[in-house]
């Protein structure tokens, strides 16, 4: 399975990345791309970040189970999958370029991601692997949105 932190994974999420521009357009969902690259780079800085999360109750039933199910297989994620209200991004317009810059940037910074503890507030407390296999989901998952 792909993870973020194997170079070779990084390069080519990367280089899928320098595809996108102002013009990209979704086949699926309801960001747009500027909106798509502000909820990756949020979410990427969340995954790096030193804040800790509880998990909500209805995680602590299914987190695991539906965690295990993601993580089985290089099955992308689902389209349309929902996305914790704080990484719904509001504002329809930015700087494309400059978000997809930070994102590059955040992806290169899985070279040295040592986070341990890491809760997710659904999935749970997740291992290093886990967050290297989902991260890597996630940012195909978007990028796929854009058709890269």
């Amino acid at each position: 399975m792909k993870t973020v932190f194997d170079k070779t994974t990084r390069d080519e999420l990367i280089s899928r990345m320098n595809t996108l521009n102002e013009n990209s357009i979704a086949q699926w969902g309801k960001m747009n791309i500027y909106q798509m690259m502000k909820h990756c780079t949020l979410w990427e800085e969340w995954i790096a970040g030193n804040e800790n999360y509880k998990q909500i109750f209805i995680g602590r039933l299914f987190g695991k189970m539906a965690l295990k199910n993601i993580l089985k297989d290089e099955k992308p994620l689902r389209q349309n999958t929902p996305t914790i209200r704080e990484f719904r991004i509001k504002e329809k317009e930015g700087d494309v370029i400059s978000e997809r810059t930070k994102w590059v940037a955040l992806i290169n910074d899985y070279a040295h991601f040592s986070k341990q503890g890491f809760i997710h507030p659904f999935f749970g407390k997740m291992t290093k692997e886990q967050i290297g296999y989902l991260a890597y989901k996630h940012s195909d998952h978007h990028l796929r949105q854009f058709n890269s």
